[in-house]
């Protein structure tokens, strides 16, 4: 079983894998592991008039990825956008819930609106 530091460090490395896919797709990363009383927000990125706050999950297998987002995770991340969402958004942006999902071997699958706001 994998320790707790260990999955840690591995959820780090894929929230970097995360980030240098969504720069290659043209978005600016503005923000990394945001901490909030509500939750934690993985990555705050922008393209355009666009704003969005990524859940970012890796597995192992790419199998484990489709229950990998559920509903209560991605409620815990709309209400820390919620609590930030002022600092990165200007009066007329979009913002939204992503997720990006990494596993070894196959392409970051990211899925724009998750939850929408």
């Amino acid at each position: 079983m994998n320790s707790r530091a260990e999955r840690e460090a591995k959820g780090r490395r894929g929230e970097v894998l995360a980030a240098w896919y969504l720069r290659l797709k043209g978005w600016r990363i503005l923000a990394r592991r945001v901490k909030t009383p509500r939750g934690e927000i993985d990555l705050i990125a922008r393209r355009g008039r666009t704003v969005a706050f990524i859940e970012v999950k890796w597995r192992t297998s790419a199998s484990d990825l489709d229950h990998a987002a559920d509903p209560y995770r991605l409620r815990r991340v709309a209400a820390a956008a919620q609590a930030v969402g002022h600092r990165y958004a200007k009066a007329n942006d979009l913002q939204r819930i992503d997720v990006l999902l990494l596993a070894p071997g196959h392409w970051p699958r990211h899925m724009a609106n998750a939850l929408m706001l």
